[in-house]
């Protein structure tokens, strides 16, 4: 049924794009006005182009031997937490260590090396006393009470629906 729609619809297409194949004498003596075309000629302005060289991309220069240190380290006496930490790099061999108070007062440090034929590589050393370390307690805000009992209301009104029989009963 589609092939049938498909082959009508292509030979109306091409019926309607055929000129004067439907021209069975139907005019009713319109003619189309005529136009006259004028040609205009514009010539283009002569534009000079020279050829415009490409950006040379240059690489940056990378550094055969890189270099860094770093350290940071953090005391505060009222929440009790020391830490530090430092690291260099020096002839492609990293070295670094940090330590920190852990809370029960005993003081760990880490030395470490990393390089490319030794991999990484840490010393843990552990030390200090074995008491907890002073923390400060911050006062409540607010005190939190008990809440309220809730009352719950009885229901309004209780929906029954009747009771529809089947009609073959």
């Amino acid at each position: 049924m589609y092939a049938k729609l498909f082959i009508l619809c292509c030979a109306c297409a091409a019926a309607a794009a055929a000129p004067g194949l439907l021209d069975i004498g139907l005019s009713h003596g319109y003619a189309a006005p005529a136009y006259t075309q004028i040609a205009h000629t514009i010539a283009a302005p002569a534009i000079a182009t020279h050829a415009v060289a490409a950006p040379v991309v240059r690489a940056e220069p990378v550094d055969p031997n890189p270099a860094y240190s770093y350290s940071y380290g953090v005391a505060d006496p009222s929440t009790g937490d020391h830490k530090d930490a430092s690291e260099t790099l020096q002839n492609g061999v990293v070295h670094g260590s940090y330590s920190l108070v852990e809370p029960d007062g005993h003081v760990r440090k880490v030395t470490y090396t990393a390089d490319k034929i030794n991999g990484f590589n840490a010393v843990v050393e552990r030390s200090g006393a074995t008491h907890a370390a002073p923390v400060a307690v911050a006062a409540p805000i607010a005190k939190v009470l008990a809440p309220a009992p809730v009352a719950v209301a009885a229901p309004v009104a209780k929906l029954t629906l009747p009771a529809i029989g089947h009609p073959w009963r």
